[in-house]
């Protein structure tokens, strides 16, 4: 099975919830722009509310917890040992040392908090950076992925007609 399908796959249930899409990462440092730009690209494609979190996703959890979604998708560069590029959806009890976000705030604490107010589903869709040195653009197999969480969160979540 390809990789776009397989994708579609884990998350097509997500479809008919109140979902917000949260990208999180570092614009300045190649691989780790992927979850804001992966927000960038969604606009006007879907109709999850979208927030691009930035390298600052902790100044965002009183708006999440105001829009009381029932489905939280964070966009995020994770580093959980596979090739660059490599996409895989996470659940936040699966995010454990194995896992590691290039951000402060760790995506489980960040998650924590939120939960602390409401009850949410949460889903981790990490991409495997290549490289996040500062300056540098994103790497080859990083932009393809990127296109490919664009593409199947605008099949899941369809922009209304």
């Amino acid at each position: 099975m390809n990789e776009d399908r397989r994708l579609f796959e884990q998350l097509e249930g997500l479809g008919g919830s109140r979902t917000v899409i949260v990208g999180i990462g570092n614009t300045l440092k190649g691989d780790d722009a992927v979850g804001p730009l992966v927000c960038e690209g969604l606009a006007g494609k879907v109709c999850a509310e979208v927030i691009d979190a930035g390298a600052v996703p902790e100044n965002y959890i009183q708006p999440i917890i105001r829009k009381n979604p029932q489905t939280l998708l964070i966009i995020d560069a994770i580093d959980f040992g596979a090739a660059a590029g490599t996409i895989n959806v996470f659940r936040p009890d699966q995010l454990g040392s194995a896992a590691i976000s290039t951000h402060t705030l760790s995506p489980r604490l960040f998650v924590d908090m939120i939960r602390r107010d409401i009850e949410v589903d949460v889903y981790f869709v990490g991409i495997q950076p290549g490289q996040t040195e500062l300056g540098r653009a994103l790497s080859s197999p990083v932009e393809q992925a990127l296109q490919q969480v664009i593409q199947t969160l605008a099949e899941v979540f369809p922009a209304s007609a």
